[in-house]
């Protein structure tokens, strides 16, 4: 009988889908709690780059399952956000039809590869029951504010009751309000005033910011959606503008985001990348003296992450949305400032050599150096302290600051020496002269503190987050504006509903929801109305603008413990029981943006006690990519010529070329190009000019991420149609260690081919299904036991790739023995049922069973069965000691002396010599005289 896998897997398919086999309940067994980061549903489907970290959370899941845990394994699909939308523009499609078309391809390829999901969980974040509780939470963090001294969000109710008792004396709270204020005059403010101070302390907040804008998505861009100063989405010039936006005060909880990373196992590269972005230095404030004040303002408030370099500073750097950057300069300075602050700056222009910055006429004074005075200039080619907004330039010991001394003609101080290889001291710098840096550190920050100009200071690179996206196809911002104070929506009003439209493209910067004809809360009768009926008594504007795609995926897995729940969120005993995420899987492109927000959500969630875990992820397990080769030919600048690779350095200096990705279809053998297929593909290219090497067009090929857009994508299904989906799980897995990148290689899939086929054997004799009651041999139990016991150390480090090299080697010993005993089989089929459930399946039935194998436990390895049941022999000649041989215990002497006279190595050492006797002292020695 022929390992059948198409009539096996659909059979299976069918059964785990009509009995509901991977539905998951609470109960008494111990959970364990396994997901895969939010897929976007797009509409290319899954390619096996994407299957990588699927299939490893599956196996995991399985296992976990059989170990007797009670495993949470959900999936859903995060379909708000850019790509949808934009499809929605080009085709006039609406965003939610191309939404459920998507998810449901994705659930069609996720259950041909055996994926066993608890689908009844699935949800997608632009479904209104699910953003309901989105927007419920944006309301609770508009509603909250962070007090530092405990370290926690509260309700703004204690804020204000606060402000009615003592004012914001006692208050030590994130925040951007500066001045101070008692209850007295806090009670005599008008209300307007009132929440327009309460706008500075909340956590969501509406401000005025430098934001990344990107003119062709007409939208506000994160920092993680920005590559190389281009949007991510379609590569669009992205530049820096002024903008009133909405915030989330991420800031506030930067110590607990770098804190909590002691919580989470993962990756040294992973906590890099996240302490990096979060940005954590130490360091001093100090307020220094401008030379020409600004009415009543005097000083500046700088940071400085060294301060025992203070001697070096030669000038002061203030962003373009510093407080004071419409007042700092003077005549005849002014008019350029202006100019210079007019400009589009790119997003890019801070990793490039574009030295950028204007001179605004006015000074600080050095705090050391009578009469010094230190220039202050504005400039967009530095990161500046988030607080201050500012920086201070040492050019003679920072790389950026000297580049920028040297294009504006600055003085440039060495104020460090190296003395040793993890040693500097002080020099030029007076007091400090030859003090190494620690000391020289606290001695300065000390006088700081006794001249009362400074004080030790810790920053974080990290900002607030912008919550504003001018688009459609995103959660609407549950605000509507009273006397242009933002007021939530009534919790009981929630969801609010996108409106549907015709037309998705935002125009001059504003969202499509602008030119929606009902969008009007009336605060009378609680509901959404006519613009037309805005009256600004009763009846008010709402809120344009879309959450961003992160605010969805920022809580989804909270979700999924309590999909159902139409009352809360989720259900204080369920999240009890699944508490947080044990092992969480997807690409490290998420490592920053994603996780920073989601962790954030969390600490916010848990502040305001509606959870219990500080952490949502207790293990973050990045999966490396799926490479493929793609194939590029050059094409000439500005004509219809293309050049065969060879010849691009071959007298063709006066071309410049632009390199086409090509579909694979193109390529014949050795990388040929088949012109006449490549001039039917598009009308442009039939009239082209092909200049060929030795009549030839060779193509480029690259081993690079796979990407629809390289034409280098391999779907599953086309390896699961052909090969089987057992066998696809089994291949990709083999590829290598979950975390690294690795080219697939179609060729090599038949070795795991001609694998299964001989496991198939095992349990057929015949092209009949042929079992063996008969007890196994301690050889036999040794080598399955020593499996289990390699497979459960093997999935401990989650080295899922050696376990298939595992199996192959038990199957190649088995088929050896010719085992075909129950005892022996029935675990090697339980072993590798997470690998490759289908075939599992069906013979855990031909072997008798008759429920799924998931319900069955892999039993423990038996260490009786570990112990080497073998002798190892040191082999001797005429008294010298030359190699080793094991030999089983229970084997004959004879046996011993004609495999030992029969040894390679015994006839390599004796050559011509003539064999005069061989001495073999039972379980100790053999001696061989010549």
């Amino acid at each position: 009988m022929e390992y059948n896998f198409r009539e096996i897997e659909k059979r299976w398919q069918t059964y785990w889908k009509k009995n509901n086999i991977f539905h998951t309940k609470e109960n008494k067994k111990q959970k364990y709690y396994i997901l895969n980061m939010f897929p976007y549903p797009s509409g290319s489907g899954l390619h096996v780059g994407h299957c990588l970290g699927y299939i490893t959370s599956d196996i995991y899941t399985r296992y976990k399952r059989a170990k007797g845990y009670n495993v949470l394994n959900p999936i859903g699909f995060d379909s708000f956000g850019l790509p949808a939308e934009q499809y929605a523009i080009q085709t006039g499609k609406h965003p939610n039809d191309t939404t459920r078309e998507n998810s449901k391809k994705y659930k069609n390829q996720m259950k041909k590869i055996g994926l066993s999901f608890d689908w009844s969980r699935e949800f997608c974040t632009s479904n209104p029951t699910y953003y309901r509780w989105t927007q419920w939470m944006f309301v609770q963090i508009f509603n909250s504010w962070y007090d530092k001294d405990c370290e926690k969000a509260k309700s703004i109710d204690i804020l204000i009751e606060e402000f009615n008792k003592n004012g914001n004396y006692c208050i030590h709270a994130s925040t951007s309000y500066k001045d101070k204020f008692d209850s007295k005059t806090w009670k005599k403010l008008s209300c307007y005033e009132k929440k327009s101070i309460l706008l500075d302390y909340r956590l969501a907040y509406l401000c005025n910011n430098i934001v990344n804008w990107c003119p062709d998505l007409n939208t506000v861009l994160a920092n993680d959606e920005i590559k190389n100063g281009k949007s991510q989405r379609g590569g669009y010039p992205v530049y820096k503008k002024k903008m009133l936006q909405w915030h989330i005060r991420i800031s506030a909880y930067a110590e607990r985001l770098v804190e909590g990373l002691k919580l989470i196992e993962c990756s040294k590269f992973l906590k890099k990348l996240q302490i990096n972005w979060i940005g954590k230095s130490m360091g001093a404030t100090i307020l220094l003296e401008i030379v020409y004040p600004i009415n009543k303002i005097k000083k500046i408030e700088l940071f400085i992450s060294r301060p025992e370099m203070i001697f070096g500073m030669t000038f002061i750097i203030l962003s373009t949305d510093h407080p004071l950057i419409d007042k700092i300069s003077i005549s005849p300075h002014k008019k350029n400032v202006l100019e210079y602050l007019s400009q589009d700056f790119s997003a890019y222009e801070k990793n490039t050599k574009n030295i950028s910055g204007i001179f605004t006429g006015n000074y600080v004074f050095h705090p050391f150096i009578k009469n010094k005075k230190i220039p202050i200039y504005i400039s967009n080619f530095f990161t500046v302290d988030h607080q201050t907004k500012s920086m201070i330039g040492i050019p003679g010991n920072e790389k950026k600051s000297k580049k920028f001394s040297q294009k504006f003609g600055l003085e440039i101080i060495t104020v460090l020496k190296k003395i040793s290889k993890n040693n500097e001291i002080c020099i030029n710098s007076e007091f400090l002269n030859n003090l190494n840096r620690k000391q020289a550190k606290e001695k300065v920050i000390q006088i700081f503190i006794t001249k009362k100009i400074g004080k030790e200071q810790t920053s974080y690179k990290i900002r607030d987050a912008i919550f504003s996206r001018q688009r459609y196809w995103g959660e609407p911002i549950p605000i509507y504006f009273k006397n242009k104070i933002p007021k939530t929506i009534p919790n009981d009003k929630l969801p609010i509903i996108l409106p549907k439209i015709d037309n998705y493209h935002p125009i001059n910067g504003k969202s499509p929801l602008d030119r929606v004809k009902n969008w009007a809360w009336d605060e009378k009768n609680m509901k959404i109305v006519s613009n037309k009926l805005i009256d600004y008594k009763h009846v008010f504007p709402i809120e344009t603008n879309t959450m961003p795609s992160w605010a969805g995926s920022s809580w989804y897995f909270l979700r999924y413990m309590d999909v159902h729940n139409h009352e809360f969120f989720l259900n204080k005993k369920k999240e009890n029981y699944w508490k947080n995420v044990n092992l969480y899987i997807g690409g490290s492109e998420h490592s920053t943006g994603h996780l920073i927000y989601a962790r954030f959500w969390h600490k916010f969630l848990k502040d305001r006690g509606w959870i219990t875990t500080e952490e949502p992820f207790q293990k973050i397990l990045n999966q490396g990519m799926i490479l493929s080769y793609s194939a590029t030919i050059l094409k000439v600048i500005g004509k219809n010529i293309f050049v065969s690779s060879g010849l691009k350095d071959h007298k063709n200096e006066h071309f410049s070329f632009q390199e086409i990705y090509i579909d694979l279809f193109f390529i014949k053998k050795n990388n040929q190009l088949d012109i006449e297929k490549f001039k039917k593909y598009k009308q442009e290219f039939s009239n082209a000019t092909f200049l060929l090497e030795k009549d030839v067009f060779f193509c480029k090929r690259k081993l690079e991420k796979m990407s629809k857009s390289k034409y280098n994508v391999i779907n599953p299904d086309d390896i699961s149609e052909k090969y089987g989906a057992d066998i696809f799980r089994l291949y990709e897995i083999s590829l290598g260690p979950i975390t690294q990148s690795k080219p697939w290689d179609d060729e090599k899939i038949n070795g795991v081919k001609n694998f299964m086929n001989k496991f198939w054997r095992l349990f057929h004799k015949n092209g009949e299904f042929k079992i063996s009651e008969i007890t196994p041999t301690f050889q036999e139990l040794h080598i399955l036991h020593h499996t289990i016991k390699k497979i459960q150390d093997k999935m401990q480090s989650f080295s899922c790739n050696t376990c298939i090299s595992t199996f192959m080697i038990i199957v190649n010993k088995l088929t050896m023995l010719k085992c075909n005993k129950r005892k022996i089989l029935e675990i090697l089929v339980q072993l590798i049922a997470p690998f490759a459930p289908h075939i599992a399946e069906e013979l855990w039935y031909k072997l008798g069973k008759r429920k799924s194998i998931i319900y069955y436990s892999i039993p423990a390895f038996n260490p009786k069965y570990m112990i080497e049941n073998k002798i190892t022999y040191p082999i001797m000649f005429n008294g010298k000691f030359k190699f080793l041989e094991k030999f089983d215990s229970s084997i004959e002497i004879e046996k011993i002396k004609n495999n030992i006279l029969n040894h390679p190595k015994t006839k390599f050492f004796l050559k011509e010599k003539i064999l005069k006797k061989i001495i073999i002292i039972p379980k100790k020695i053999i001696n061989i005289l010549f």
